[in-house]
């Protein structure tokens, strides 16, 4: 590989790629040639993306950055790379994402956040500009619940990680199985995608559990749900015992005022008659 004059001493430069593979970097490196198309940082020891630098590449469409130590806001890290189509941010320890984590990559279709374990929340919208994606990963991570309007308005998603993560089984979880049931998306190393909680579900996987959340959470009813539906009835029975008797209350106060007034017209024609 040639070194070009403006590459950074640790890496190696061919034509438009940069690749600074296992090279023990502490930072990100400087001098990189402002035309780089492909860049490669894996396996190093970065902690930090700097916007301004990495933001005068902004003809990148390639970015390695796996197998580093990313753990700091990426919000509005990548405001100029609206040309990237593929990112590697796996093995690293990313915590979040949000909106405005992806939100300027457009033209985006691989993005890799796998073995983050320190992940544990995808904000809703967060990849709603990222409509030309095809490949996500979030792999064994942190993550527990993923809310179904994340991927669903992906209309280019074709695979989708979710293996070996601790999901949470709940009710809250059922719209997302079905949509995994429907949606045509494939789901690589489909049977270690499973739950971990709650204790019943543990280790179900998800067409196992889609079946199971369907009974339990539409079909099912629990205690609390008929003590509250018992609640309901006695406050309907109650509510016509009352309206019953109000009702009948009042026909029979219609019934003696008109019965007194009837009487009382007699009496006046009896009166009238004898005068």
């Amino acid at each position: 590989m040639a070194k070009s004059l403006n590459c950074p001493a640790e890496c190696t430069c061919q034509y438009l790629e940069v690749n600074c593979t296992g090279q023990q970097l502490q930072d990100f490196p400087t001098t990189i040639p402002l035309d780089t198309r492909q860049l490669i940082l894996a396996t190093n020891n970065i902690s930090y993306l700097p916007s301004v630098e990495l933001n005068f590449l902004s003809d990148l469409v390639y970015l390695d950055c796996r197998e580093n130590a990313i753990s700091e806001d990426l919000d509005f890290a990548f405001i100029s790379l609206n040309k990237l189509i593929y990112l590697d941010l796996s093995f690293n320890n990313l915590t979040r994402v949000t909106f405005t984590t992806f939100s300027q990559l457009s033209s985006l279709v691989v993005l890799k956040i796998s073995d983050n374990p320190n992940l544990v929340e995808i904000e809703k919208d967060s990849f709603a500009n990222n409509t030309w994606l095809r490949h996500l990963d979030v792999s064994r991570t942190g993550l527990t619940f993923l809310d179904i309007s994340i991927v669903k308005d992906l209309p280019n998603l074709k695979s989708l990680g979710l293996s070996e993560n601790l999901w949470n089984c709940n009710c809250s979880f059922l719209e997302f199985t079905l949509w995994m049931k429907e949606s045509g998306v494939r789901f690589p190393d489909p049977e270690n995608i499973s739950c971990y909680s709650p204790a019943a579900l543990n280790g179900w996987s998800m067409p196992e559990v889609e079946s199971k959340l369907h009974y339990t959470c539409l079909l099912h009813l629990h205690d609390t749900d008929y003590a509250f539906l018992g609640l309901i009835g006695f406050c309907i029975f109650s509510a016509g015992t009352v309206a019953a008797w109000l009702t009948g209350m009042c026909v029979v106060l219609y019934e003696f005022h008109t019965t007194r007034g009837g009487d009382d017209e007699d009496e006046d024609e009896d009166e009238e008659a004898t005068t």
